[in-house]
């Protein structure tokens, strides 16, 4: 309020003002100058430091980032061809371990197909024995029945033994 009474009361001190505020203003900055420029470059000068070492810091860990990130691209590859290397050598002792196997099976199934005709001939040549046991002593039964006398045992067995021998072949 006091301004718009001083520049209605006097336009040359209008002029005054101007040189007294350009005075003050001149003293202010030759006070800031003396007092406090050092202090605020000072300021300015770490806050730039500081901005440009924090610049260097995260250049750096970007660096470091993508050496790691190489670095693990390196060994994730190395990892998988030691992976595809392994999955390999697994697989060619599977298909070792396979064939091995059923070779053994197809041994062991031919031993023992071997062995069960084996047994079986065996079983067979048992029963025809006892059958051809069985058909003389009946035979020698029936025969000392129909004729009402005693044959002598020996000779009738061997008599029907060598008859179904010629039959068999």
């Amino acid at each position: 309020m006091s301004q718009f009474i001083l520049l209605e009361a006097a336009p040359s001190s209008m002029f005054g003002n101007i040189i007294v505020v350009s005075g003050a203003f001149l003293i202010l900055v030759i006070l800031i100058k003396k007092f406090a420029w050092g202090m605020i470059t000072s300021m300015f000068e770490e806050r730039a430091k500081k901005i440009n070492d924090d610049i260097d810091s995260a250049e750096a860990a970007r660096k470091q980032a993508e050496a790691f990130a190489e670095k693990r691209e390196t060994e994730l590859a190395g990892s998988r061809e030691e992976a595809s290397k392994i999955i390999m050598t697994a697989t060619d002792a599977a298909h070792v371990n396979k064939a091995k196997i059923v070779a053994e099976a197809s041994e062991e199934a031919r031993r023992v197909k071997q062995r069960a005709n084996e047994e079986i001939e065996q079983s067979k040549k048992e029963a025809i024995s006892g059958i051809k046991g069985n058909v003389a002593d009946i035979s020698v039964k029936i025969a000392e029945k129909l004729i009402g006398q005693s044959l002598d045992a020996t000779s009738q067995t061997e008599l029907i033994d060598s008859y179904l021998e010629k039959m068999g072949d």
